[in-house]
């Protein structure tokens, strides 16, 4: 089914279809794309935002550290490399978040990433960039804490770093076969698990930096909170309203949590119905790609590389390298 290919081209198309649609109500929204929002990506070729590039930019740290054992030492350099590569890239012209630029200023500094890290950040960017870790073939111990670390380096806070978890974990159930009625049960079992779980190895001092008592107590915040969203996402889907802004109901998009569980939502609304989906998911009220882009990520790691049209896939802005990625992990 080509399911890394498809959760990698759907995060991809997400993003360029919420990408013209973002920091617009659903009503500005409907005005200018009318009657009902965008339908199809713009422009050949359908430009993505930072969403899709730090996603590559993370798959290409991956790819480089694959033939090693996975350790902060050496995933670290690859990250940042590749992080600081995306920084001063000519292509950083797509309004990239204030917490991705300052924490990869930092690190082109060559100071340790705990310095460079932004403690008080739980914004989506950490999350939007996590599917590739999803993707591999890991235990769920090492995919937990490679999805943490990745999102440690510039999102510093508890409750990124545990979205991020929990948004890779979503894409590895569902690349698996898992079906998505049972999908949010599954996920907040799985979060009531990893509560008091600090990646020390990974980690390391980070939760020394934000003035609570026991690194448990750090990492559980930041599952609570994505418990607590969970809770939303399972009481918008008892009485789901597909024709309401699925904000209204699991949050804006501008924070981890919230990002995760609306582009969840939209893709649980329309399981089947992959472009529906990405099409909900462009038409909302907050942060309108990193949701899309996420929703995306979900129909393609579900259905593969079946859900997208060929001619969204041939116009899709780094077209080439989202192949070559996919192939390798397909």
């Amino acid at each position: 089914m080509r399911r890394a290919s498809g959760c990698l081209f759907g995060l991809a198309l997400g993003d360029a279809l919420g990408a013209v649609t973002e920091f617009l109500s659903v009503a500005e929204i409907c005005r200018r794309f009318p009657p009902n929002g965008p339908q199809v990506p713009e422009s050949n070729p359908a430009l993505v935002t930072d969403d899709t590039q730090m996603t590559l930019a993370v798959a290409q740290a991956l790819i480089e550290t694959s033939s090693v054992n996975w350790n902060a030492t050496n995933l670290e350099a690859a990250l940042t490399h590749n992080f600081v590569e995306w920084l001063n890239s000519p292509d950083n012209n797509r309004a990239p978040g204030m917490t991705c630029l300052g924490a990869c200023e930092a690190l082109a500094t060559g100071i340790p990433w705990q310095a460079a890290t932004r403690v008080n950040s739980k914004g989506c960017g950490a999350n939007m960039r996590v599917a590739p870790v999803g993707l591999l073939r890991l235990d769920g111990t090492t995919r937990a804490a490679i999805s943490q670390f990745q999102a440690a380096l510039t999102h510093g806070h508890p409750t990124a770093l545990a979205a991020s978890n929990l948004t890779a974990t979503a894409i590895a159930d569902l690349i698996s076969g898992g079906d998505p009625q049972g999908l949010p049960s599954r996920l907040y079992n799985y979060a009531q698990s990893q509560r008091l779980v600090y990646h020390h190895d990974w980690l390391g001092s980070l939760w020394q930096r934000s003035y609570i008592n026991t690194p448990e107590e750090f990492i559980s915040r930041g599952w609570d909170e994505c418990l607590a969203v969970l809770d939303r996402l399972n009481n918008a889907l008892a009485n789901p309203n597909r024709e309401a802004d699925p904000c209204l109901a699991t949050g804006d998009g501008w924070v981890a949590e919230e990002a995760f569980a609306t582009g969840l939502l939209c893709f649980l609304l329309f399981p089947e119905e992959p472009l529906t989906a990405l099409r909900r998911a462009a038409v909302t009220a907050g942060d309108s790609d990193s949701i899309a882009c996420l929703t995306g990520a979900f129909a393609g790691a579900y259905l593969g590389m079946a859900a997208w049209p060929e001619d969204w896939v041939t116009r899709i802005e780094y077209r080439d390298r989202l192949t070559t990625i996919g192939k390798l992990w397909d």
